[in-house]
Parts: structure tokens; C-alpha cells; sequence
């Protein structure tokens, strides 16, 4: 093992992270708006350059999430979310972890071919809460940007 590579923190259910990713995917692929934002902290953020500002709360993740399918409708799409190499890549303490993953978002018109989008990375704070775990920030940086 590269001894520079950041050590995976002891104790973290790394099942549990995949899951949470998995299931986020579902339920706003899915239009359960009011889930998919119960995957988050009450005041937990979304900031993606997407989108014209940040997104806070769980009243407005919600609506986000709306959003987001009323979207898919009025595009005639199916959109899904794909989300790829997750990594844990440190702690915050006991019962916070950071996260980097790719997400790719891929759209397929009736009768159609899909076609990528975009490609995106995320950097979430994840929390251990109650019964599982929730994603307290998420930032999203487009591959398309500098920087990126």
C-alpha cells in the first residue's frame, strides 16, 4: 500500500456510504423529492454550478428535487443519476466523514440514445445521524470548469 495515500478511518461502515449513494440516486431519479432530501441533514447544502445559487434546508432540497423531475418531464427525458468511485477520503470526528465521488448525469429521450450530460465530482460532509447517515454539504464541480 502507497504509505502517502490518507488512511481509511477505522470504523466507518463503508457499506453504509455506498448505500446512502445508491439510494440518493434512486429517490430523485425516481421523483421522491421529500426522501431524497431526507438523505441530508435539516440544514444540509447542495452548491452545484448548475444552478443558479446554493440550495439549503430541507424545505428547499425539496423543492430542488421538484425541480429537478418537473424538469425531466418538460425535457421529455429520463435522467439518472450515476454515481461512481466513492471514496472516504477522512474524518471529521467520530461521526463525520468526508467524500469524493463521481457522478455523472445521463439523460435518454423516448426511443432514444442516452447521453452523458455531465460529468461531475462531488465533495460531500457526511454525518453519522440517528439510524444512518446524511450528507450535511455537498459541493459539485463540473469537469467542464476551470479548475475542475
Amino acid at each position: 500500500m502507497d504509505s502517502s495515500a490518507p488512511a481509511f478511518p477505522a470504523g466507518v461502515p463503508l457499506a453504509e456510504i455506498h448505500h446512502l449513494y445508491a439510494l440518493q440516486s434512486h429517490l430523485i431519479d425516481g421523483g421522491r423529492a421529500a426522501e431524497w432530501a431526507a438523505t441530508f441533514t435539516a440544514d444540509g447544502t447542495f452548491d452545484s454550478p448548475t444552478y443558479p445559487e446554493p440550495v439549503a434546508g430541507t424545505a428547499a432540497l425539496t423543492a430542488f428535487a421538484e425541480r429537478f423531475a418537473a424538469g425531466c418531464v418538460a425535457d421529455g427525458v429520463v435522467r439518472r443519476h450515476v454515481i461512481s468511485n466513492v471514496a472516504v477520503t477522512g474524518a471529521d470526528g467520530e461521526a463525520a466523514v468526508r467524500v469524493a465521488a463521481y457522478l455523472q448525469i445521463v439523460a435518454t429521450p423516448p426511443g432514444g440514445s442516452p447521453r452523458t450530460e455531465r460529468f461531475t465530482t462531488l465533495t460531500d460532509r457526511v454525518v453519522r445521524e440517528g439510524d444512518g447517515w446524511r450528507i450535511a454539504a455537498r459541493t459539485v464541480r463540473r469537469d467542464d470548469t476551470p479548475g475542475a
